[in-house]
């Protein structure tokens, strides 16, 4: 008998969180966290539950404003190197928006290695956001090309990152924010003081800070003073803005 071929592994699109709107006018693609180097397929409970939440979030604050939110599913668990897997799916994600959704405004929302994803692919024709939570983004390398920037030309940018992250260097999402603001002014970077790489401590102020943020970036609505301050101010300060004990329990609008 000759070798068996390997099936082609495809990228999936997860059903839409909560009930989906009527017309859509706006979509989110959630990212999940990944490895760096892994051939192995997700499983369906990939997603971690702070996307999941997050997800769902989204969809009840979104759905009068036409939001469709949908978990992207990879065919790998790997970044892998220069195949650079999770973006390629993150794109492909976006292209079948557009062939379901027609021509809508996408934000990216990633986690982690989904991350890194979101802001590798914000050059898509139909993105107009990114949202990055504690992203995990490689070291500098004189060897290695830096991490690209001028794909979030023209897309708003939302970074989170915990102090106290022992698994990515909160460093490396400050000097890639810093790189990115100088070609886009529309970037900024929130830190989460003494919360780690899940965010676990300040979850609930982080999840109101992307609602507030895709609204805004998505659906024109006015966002919370932090988030204007922190689009305005100059580096260092819009980048190293601090996420307030209760924020969203009382936003400015």
């Amino acid at each position: 008998m000759g070798q068996q071929a390997t099936p082609v592994r495809t990228a999936g699109l997860g059903k839409a969180v909560g009930p989906e709107p009527t017309a859509v006018s706006g979509a989110v693609l959630l990212l999940p966290g990944g490895e760096e180097v892994s051939a192995r397929r997700p499983s369906p409970v990939w997603a971690t539950a702070f996307v999941r939440s997050l997800g769902r979030r989204l969809a009840r604050a979104g759905r009068a404003e036409g939001l469709a939110v949908h978990t992207v599913q990879y065919r790998y668990r790997g970044w892998n190197g220069s195949e650079a897997h999770l973006a390629a799916d993150a794109e492909w994600a976006a292209d079948e928006v557009v062939r379901r959704y027609g021509d809508v405004p996408v934000c990216l929302v990633g986690v982690d290695m989904g991350g890194r994803a979101a802001l590798r692919a914000g050059g898509h024709a139909a993105v107009n956001s990114v949202v990055a939570l504690a992203p995990w983004l490689p070291g500098e390398d004189v060897a290695a090309p830096a991490e690209p920037v001028k794909q979030l030309v023209g897309r708003r940018v939302l970074i989170v990152h915990g102090t106290n992250d022992e698994r990515i260097d909160p460093e490396l999402s400050f000097r890639f924010a810093a790189r990115a603001k100088k070609v886009n002014r529309e970037v900024c970077r929130f830190e989460v003081h003494s919360d780690g790489h899940g965010l676990h401590g300040h979850r609930d102020e982080v999840l109101c800070l992307s609602m507030d943020f895709v609204m805004g970036a998505l659906f024109g609505c006015p966002v919370s003073r932090p988030v204007e301050d922190a689009l305005a101010a100059p580096p260092p300060i819009g980048l190293r803005m601090p996420l307030a004990a209760g924020f969203g329990k009382s936003l400015r609008r």
